[in-house]
């Protein structure tokens, strides 16, 4: 009786199809990049420094404790009445040496925006949702000054004249524009700072 030949497999081409699909995978397939939260930190600071004196009514605490409720200045407050807080906290003027603030100049509050600092502490059972709600109230409350002071200054809100920067196509002076928004962002600095 003869032997009979096995029957065999052409793998000539297993490369190509493995190569093919590879590049099919690579070229279909998107990769998540995770969007976080911009936030410029404050610089190292040096051991042999010691830290300012902060006046206690130079600083607006807001809390989040783990159950989404908001305490702002020892008040409980609702995350819709924060924005307004936050603007009479930073436009008070208190010590009279902001020109261009429009607040209650109130003795109590805030002497003048450059001063005024926004301490955010949260638990760690507090929501994201809720908190990223509280950040963008209080971020919020440095536009609309900043607005209202480019307002008046330069005839457009502060958005506008971040958005004309960024237009390529945009025929003013960029430069000027530039030191524009610097002045507004001195006259409005963003101090917020976020403990867990």
């Amino acid at each position: 009786m003869a032997k009979r030949a096995a029957p065999e497999v052409n793998a000539g081409s297993m490369a190509d199809i493995a190569f093919l699909l590879l590049i099919f995978f690579l070229v279909t397939t998107t990769i998540e990049t995770d969007a976080g939260i911009n936030r410029k930190l404050p610089p190292m600071e040096d051991e042999n420094v010691q830290p300012p004196t902060i006046k206690k009514k130079n600083i607006f605490e807001v809390l989040l404790n783990g159950k989404d409720q908001l305490l702002v200045e020892d008040e409980l407050m609702e995350i819709k009445d924060l924005r307004q807080a936050a603007i009479e906290f930073l436009d008070n003027g208190g010590d009279g040496s902001c020109s261009y603030c429009n607040g209650k100049k109130d003795s109590e509050s805030s002497d003048n925006p450059d001063k005024a600092i926004i301490s955010l502490k949260n638990e760690r059972e507090t929501t994201y949702k809720t908190y990223i709600a509280v950040q963008n109230e209080l971020v919020a409350a440095y536009n609309v000054l900043r607005d209202r002071r480019a307002k008046s200054q330069y005839g457009m809100t502060f958005a506008e004249m971040e958005a004309n920067y960024d237009d390529v196509n945009w025929p003013g002076n960029k430069t000027k524009l530039k030191e524009q928004i610097e002045q507004i962002k001195v006259d409005y600095p963003q101090k917020l700072s976020e403990v867990q």
